[in-house]
């Protein structure tokens, strides 16, 4: 098992306590070199788009064809992060990255751009994003300590967000002195950057590969542990409901600086404003935080946001930027917000499968939004689309009241538990046998069975989660305290790596509340299939 680093003393008081772990601080540095490289390629993409007079729906789906790929690969993406060794997934995925924008640096160098060319690369490097994401995600709680899960996921904010600060306007000076082609080489080294870093990360073994599950098992079990955990699934709803109408901003931002008549430096003043807010945001959240909730900090950084989106609209130069400004600390409290609740809630066997889905929502969301505020500006004008879209946000602002994120989050306790009775079987079942029938039955206490109901309901929910399907509870007719638990799994294989390898500390928690109102050990039996006898050819008649 991986290992994790002692927190140091000071990570209850400072928000930048992650940086002081050696492996932590090299992975953060490459990561803002590669992101600073990603949004110089961005603005080299939307500028060109804008010198070139292509309209706002084009303009728009440069963001779109960025954010794609993650309706399309974020699951598949997942999968392999779980079912691969990330150290080399990462590895791999920003080779490929690097090749990808050498390949646009060299069209570029030719002259040979056009706005379909850019939308093409801009995809395709999508794509490598969104398959090295999840990873990203999900080595984090590897490199820091539980209490510092916070912070380091404020701080990975800040490598996209920092980033947004530093790359746009950098972008934009390069872009007036040295043009297209220097930013996009500038790009393809910021990924090698990473390559180097991650070859450095010594990384423990990955435990779990020896016994990895099929592809298409691992994908049905990611998404039938999103579909029954309730914590992940009002994240990815909070998701949703901002980025729908955030998306505006950053797809109708450029149309903004052509609205005020600004060159690529002052479009890279304008996203540089929204990142120097998000990085400020760092310092601001963890006050917010001690002082207020987290639905108080999602529904007050939804309101900056449609200030900042309102002020695209119809503001000048100076007061747009400082409007900005707090949009990007609304950003990086929403995203720092949901984004640690996602890595406190999701166990490590389906974390990079959670943060998939979680990245596929999000990023989804963002893809379609871009194309839909593009497509609307075009039709009624870039200021009345994202008026709609500053209205929208202070709905979701006040969403908060009845479609809270749901507490507990940081006290669940979602270590793997290893502790499973192998069971006597007279079968020898191979891993791919299967559908399992699991048949338990309790003795419960008669004056105990309305709370033993009332628990078997966590119980249903935590075998749904862990690989259980067709879950049911019923009680004998003959004898009034015995109740039957029954489920099924798909193979006998999903059905011990949810005994090893799923349950966690919370999960056996939950069973042995239902058990302490039951007498005795439980009976536990399994069905399998029964094999079928091979058909008779029907001989001659006589």
């Amino acid at each position: 098992m991986t290992s994790r680093p002692e927190a140091p003393r000071s990570a209850a008081v400072s928000a930048w306590a992650p940086l002081a772990i050696p492996a932590f601080r090299v992975l953060w540095f490459a990561q803002l070199g590669s992101n600073i490289g990603t949004w110089m390629q961005t603005v080299g993409a939307q500028w060109y788009l804008v010198d070139a007079a292509a309209s706002a729906t084009i303009i728009a789906l440069v963001q779109t064809a960025s954010l794609a790929p993650a309706v399309l690969f974020s699951l598949p993406a997942g999968v392999l992060a779980d079912s691969l060794d990330r150290r080399r997934l990462l590895i791999w995925g920003s080779v490929a990255s690097a090749v990808i924008a050498a390949a646009l640096t060299v069209i570029a160098f030719l002259n040979e751009l056009t706005p379909w060319t850019i939308l093409g690369f801009t995809f395709l490097l999508g794509i490598t994003s969104t398959l090295t994401s999840p990873a990203w995600q999900a080595i984090q709680p590897e490199l820091v300590p539980r209490p510092l899960i916070g912070a380091s996921s404020a701080l990975g904010g800040v490598t996209v967000n920092g980033a947004r600060a530093v790359g746009p306007a950098l972008a934009g000076v390069l872009l007036s002195l040295f043009g297209a082609p220097v930013v996009f080489g500038i790009n393809a080294l910021s990924f090698i950057g990473a390559v180097v870093a991650l070859l450095w990360w010594r990384r423990p073994p990955q435990s779990g590969l020896d016994d990895r599950e099929p592809f298409t098992a691992a994908l049905r079990a990611g998404v039938r542990y999103v579909s029954s955990a309730h914590l992940v699934r009002r994240i990815l709803l909070r998701s949703a409901l901002f980025a729908l109408p955030a998306s505006a901003l950053w797809a109708l931002l450029p149309v903004t600086a052509k609205r005020l008549d600004l060159t690529s430096s002052g479009y890279g003043f304008l996203l540089g404003a929204l990142g120097a807010g998000a990085v400020l945001g760092i310092f601001v959240l963890p006050i917010a935080r001690k002082r207020f909730s987290d639905n108080a900090v999602i529904a007050v950084s939804a309101v900056l946001f449609a200030a900042g989106t309102l002020a695209a609209a119809w503001l000048p130069f100076v007061p747009l930027l400082l409007l900005l400004v707090l949009a990007g600390v609304a950003w990086i409290g929403t995203l720092t917000v949901l984004n640690a609740a996602l890595q406190l809630t999701l166990p490590q066997w389906v974390r990079s499968r959670g943060a998939s889905i979680y990245i596929l929502v999000f990023m989804g969301t963002m893809a379609v939004g871009s194309f839909g505020w593009g497509a609307l500006a075009g039709a009624v004008g870039t200021a009345t689309s994202l008026a709609v879209a500053a209205a929208l946000l202070v709905v979701i602002a006040a969403s908060v009241m009845w479609l809270p994120l749901l507490p507990g989050t940081s006290t669940v306790d979602r270590t793997v538990s290893m502790s499973w009775p192998t069971p006597t079987l007279v079968l020898d079942p191979q891993p791919t046998d299967g559908p399992v029938l699991v048949q338990i039955t309790y003795t419960v206490r008669p004056d105990s069975i309305d709370a033993f109901r009332e628990s078997m309901r966590l119980v249903e929910s935590s075998r749904r989660r862990t690989g259980g399907y067709r879950w049911t509870l019923l009680r004998s007719g003959e004898e009034q305290d015995l109740l039957l638990e029954s489920f099924m799994v798909p193979s006998w294989g999903e059905y011990r790596r949810q005994q090893t390898q799923r349950l966690t500390g919370r999960d056996r928690e939950i069973q042995a509340t239902a058990r302490a109102h039951t007498d005795g050990e439980p009976t536990e039996v399994h069905y399998f299939p029964e094999p079928t006898p091979p058909r008779r050819r029907p001989g001659p008649q006589r």
